[in-house]
């Protein structure tokens, strides 16, 4: 009897990937132990790896970044399931081969957002909020996003309080005046319908006080009455 094949998650990946990765270098050094051991000194080795390690990542980098490049000209023209599948007969990867393979790069990480974005635009809200949930890179705009999408999920799902608690997470960890107001906006909704008007009406007023020339800060007034909030 055939056994269920074991999943194997990411981390597991992620530590096949340093293993390989170890075993090559190891080699590399046991190859040519002798005469870098001989000519200038075991301290080579250490810079030998980080010549190597470094220019793997930058190699990653570089691929993953063309990848996504050619890939984005589906997204934006809506395409949406083959920018997320590709076209290999056009040597066009998809968005999900790219957040998985590429894991970890900033381009890798971008395409998780995109990926996201892509399925949230096929209404398949779980696909959508595990590469939301998924985004671990440093861009803010991005970061922001993330938990924006991820919020929208939530919310579509039911988890209302949640979906609240990550757009204010979306508005803090990107500040700006575009984006901070809207996303406090979406929070200040939320509050209002499972019936903290009290969050609600302190998050109107933030958005008056700190974001004083949006759209947001300007229709104060409408927010108040549309919320359900007594000035």
């Amino acid at each position: 009897m055939l056994t269920p094949k074991k999943k194997i998650t990411k981390k597991e990946i992620k530590q096949d990937k340093l293993i390989e990765t170890f075993f090559k270098v190891r080699t590399f050094y046991e190859e040519n132990q002798k005469t870098l051991l001989i000519t200038v000194g075991s301290l080579v080795v250490i810079i030998l790896l980080v010549i190597y390690l470094t220019n793997r990542a930058k190699e990653r980098d570089i691929e993953s970044t063309t990848l996504l490049g050619n890939v984005l000209s589906l997204y934006d023209q809506g395409q949406y399931q083959q920018a997320i599948e590709g076209i290999p007969g056009k040597k066009i990867k998809g968005l999900r081969s790219i957040a998985d393979e590429y894991d970890g790069t900033e381009s890798g990480e971008a395409a998780k957002i995109f990926l996201a974005n892509s399925y949230f635009n096929q209404n398949k809200i779980d696909e959508a909020l595990k590469y939301y949930e998924d985004y671990d890179g440093d861009n803010l705009l991005f970061k922001a996003t993330a938990y924006a999408g991820a919020a929208a999920c939530n919310e579509i799902k039911g988890n209302k309080e949640k979906a609240a608690e990550l757009f204010l997470k979306a508005a803090k960890v990107n500040e700006s005046e575009v984006y901070s107001p809207e996303y406090l906006i979406y929070a200040a909704r939320i509050y209002s319908e499972i019936g903290k008007k009290d969050i609600s009406k302190k998050l109107l007023e933030k958005i008056k006080k700190e974001y004083s020339t949006s759209a947001q800060a300007r229709d104060y007034d409408r927010y108040l009455t549309e919320f359900g909030i007594a000035d």
